[in-house]
């Protein structure tokens, strides 16, 4: 198996991946050429930044933190909140005799007034880090007033994939929030209306080199500057013969390692995969393709609007499920 890993290896980065840069190419192109978008980039499941993709949206000349609280401050949000900026990812945990676990955290959720959020910007405050990051389609569902500054789809996308958007979602954020490494079901037109977010991607033709674990499911309770509580996510299982060891407690397999502070004496593998760097800035999109590994970060503020389009389950999707098949069977 090893070596049917290494002949995919070879390929890809013979074929795909050999310059580790994300391809760039303006929205002129894109708009006039949209099939072109899906035959290059959609059908080989390779990112690209479009630049200035989004230049001409109202939210683009409009939102700003000044703007929302003028226009939405009054506006009740939900807002995760975090001791360490990871709204969905690993953290240590303490039990009461010292013995330490590393748990999938989920966000507190708070509801709060627009205002109160951007003041947290504003003003951080340590140990308390702030981001709106809803994803159930907030955008449509939670922040309608704002929908017409940007739209409900992305025209040229919505040519190239013969749909509309599954879901349109809003971020609005801390320098601090840190998205952690995963994947995404869906074809991700992502566009940053302020800022810019800084994304490290890996495609996933590179998952036997990706570490993952099964880690217990956990919620970042009463978070304050100088503390905070993890309440482990209880199983909804009801047959308890089909239980594990620890499995009243949910679990979910999750990235094991930190891209920006690889361990590679723990994951020497890690070393294997072709990671790309790309910053997309105001007015620009990035198209991330379905099932790519993605880790974020952001300007302090940054606002972001993105559209998921759902991924077609066709030969590639395929070729990733017996991909996962073999990775589980190997380790």
């Amino acid at each position: 198996m090893n070596e049917a890993f290494e002949v995919l290896k070879s390929e890809t980065e013979e074929l795909l991946h050999y310059s580790n840069e994300v391809d760039q190419l303006h929205k002129d192109y894109i708009i006039r050429e949209p099939h072109s978008f899906y035959r290059d980039y959609v059908s080989t499941n390779m990112p690209l930044l479009i630049k200035g993709g989004c230049s001409d949206m109202l939210a683009v000349k409009k939102w700003s933190a000044s703007y929302f609280n003028q226009s939405i401050g009054e506006k009740d949000v939900i807002v995760a909140i975090t001791p360490n900026g990871y709204a969905d990812g690993l953290i240590d945990r303490y039990a009461g005799n010292g013995d330490k676990e590393t748990i999938f955290a989920l966000p507190e959720e708070k509801t709060m007034k627009m205002k109160q959020f951007l003041e947290y910007l504003k003003n951080p405050i340590d140990n308390l880090i702030c981001y709106i990051q809803y994803q159930n389609s907030n955008l449509t569902g939670y922040f309608e007033e704002l929908l017409p500054d940007v739209g409900e789809e992305i025209p040229w996308a919505s040519r190239a994939f013969n749909k509309t958007p599954d879901a349109v979602n809003f971020w609005m954020g801390d320098t601090r929030a840190i998205t952690s490494m995963h994947k995404d079901p869906y074809e991700n037109i992502y566009c940053v209306i302020d800022g810019y977010k800084d994304f490290i991607l890996i495609p996933p033709t590179d998952l036997p080199w990706v570490p993952h674990n099964i880690y217990k499911k956990g919620i970042f309770k009463n978070v304050t500057t100088n503390s905070y509580e993890i309440e482990l996510v209880k199983s909804t299982l009801q047959n308890k013969e089909e239980w594990h060891e620890s499995s009243e407690i949910e679990t979910l397999p999750w990235i094991s390692i930190d891209p920006l502070n690889p361990d590679y004496e723990k994951f020497p593998k890690f070393k294997n995969v072709s990671i790309y760097n790309v910053r997309v800035n105001k007015g620009d999109i990035l198209y991330l393709p379905s099932l790519w590994f993605h880790h974020v970060r952001q300007s302090h503020g940054c606002i972001a609007v993105n559209y998921w389009y759902d991924m077609e389950c066709d030969i590639k999707y395929c070729y990733y499920r017996m991909l996962e098949s073999m990775c589980k069977t190997k380790q």
